[in-house]
């Protein structure tokens, strides 16, 4: 596996993603080999942003003292169009189905994908 991109998980306004140079399988979650097939040249590349809400989910009491200022937030499932899941905050009123579109922001002193209705 080359030199990773950056991300939101290091401080960048990004996504990034892998899909496997064998078998062609995309994945979300970075790691030295396929997850479909074993092996271990899987391409790095950096997502668009766009997708469409799989679930949603309001989060009503703060898990963290430091989420309480958040409080009540909504965390989503988003199916990008790259073909993975990804796990990210969002705007509320989002119902499943609809297409979104994502930014970042700081969510407890992290930057995190959040994700706004398409229009």
């Amino acid at each position: 596996m080359s030199e990773r991109l950056g991300d939101w998980t290091r401080g960048e306004q990004a996504i990034t993603y892998q899909t496997c140079a064998a078998c062609g399988h995309v994945q979300y979650f970075q790691r030295a080999f396929c997850a479909a097939c074993g092996v271990s040249n899987a391409h790095e590349e950096r997502a668009s942003g766009k997708g469409r809400v799989y679930a949603t989910s309001l989060v009503c009491r703060a898990a963290t003292p430091e989420t309480r200022a958040h409080v009540p937030y909504n965390i989503l499932l988003v199916d990008c169009d790259e073909g993975f899941r990804l796990m990210a905050h969002g705007e509320t009123g989002l119902a499943i189905g609809d297409s979104v579109t994502a930014s970042f922001r700081l969510f407890a002193g992290k930057l995190v994908p959040f994700f706004t209705k398409e229009v």
